[in-house]
């Protein structure tokens, strides 16, 4: 049987946005299949949307693409890595402090889970300064997000926040 790359795209993506998509999309080019993995309950965040509702916005988001799947997930990413048969975890990066976070973040997940690969996928240009809690802040502050973020997005934030 041919090995089939599986990899994770895991985070919270409350809401998620151009730049998520753009990772998922072009990542799909290079695994048999993307699992998005919307974590539950992210630690010291403060979410707008509800698991089940960011499964829908992102599910929505690339539903033409036959080999992304979105579900949720609680724990470390590396154990639903595993669990999902993932080799690799793929992390989006943007110019400057993500670099920081994310190198932290893999080297961390390497101790874990030496058997799992992280693969970083650089922003496109237009996504560098996209950002999920800037985005929320500026929607609740009455700022035009419509180039952000999907159209179903858009909708379901404009819902949340009665605009």
């Amino acid at each position: 049987m041919p090995w089939m790359p599986r990899a994770i795209y895991p985070g919270s993506f409350d809401p998620v946005h151009n730049g998520h998509v753009d990772i998922a999309t072009r990542a799909s080019a290079v695994f048999d299949e993307i699992v998005v993995a919307i974590y539950d309950r992210p630690p010291s965040k403060t979410l707008m949307f509800g698991t089940e509702e960011r499964v829908q916005l992102f599910s929505e988001a690339t539903e033409n693409i036959t080999n992304i799947r979105v579900t949720p997930f609680t724990g470390l990413a590396p154990d639903f890595a595993r669990a999902s048969d993932a080799d690799f975890i793929l992390r989006g990066l943007r110019a400057g402090f993500d670099f920081e976070l994310e190198f932290e973040m893999a080297l961390m997940w390497r101790n874990i889970a030496p058997d799992i690969d992280v693969v970083c996928m650089m922003s496109s240009l237009e996504n560098q300064f996209v950002y999920s809690s800037r985005i929320k802040e500026v929607a609740q502050l009455g700022a035009d997000i419509s180039k952000l973020v999907p159209a179903n997005v858009l909708k379901a934030m404009h819902e949340k926040l009665q605009v």
